[in-house]
């Protein structure tokens, strides 16, 4: 049974592949894709992640992020 659940957890993609595979049938240009993937790269090592389930509890961890950038990584609050 063990054997079973790694071999699905092996056949489902990946989150960034997933994630792909969503911008592409929304036909995102590829820059696009690119710039969202890279974002969410910036954000899973920023919280060291090492799977889905740490995405959760996602606001405290978005807020955590957003106040980084914008103290540390100088970048701009959109309005």
């Amino acid at each position: 049974m063990v054997n079973s659940a790694s071999n699905q957890a092996a056949s489902s993609p990946r989150l960034l592949e997933q994630m792909r595979q969503v911008l592409r049938r929304h036909h995102y240009s590829i820059h696009t894709e690119r710039s969202y993937v890279d974002w969410v790269v910036r954000y899973v090592r920023f919280h060291r992640m090492q799977s889905r389930a740490d995405l959760y509890p996602a606001e405290p961890k978005i807020e955590a992020f957003l106040t980084h950038l914008a103290v540390e990584g100088q970048v701009a609050a959109s309005t």
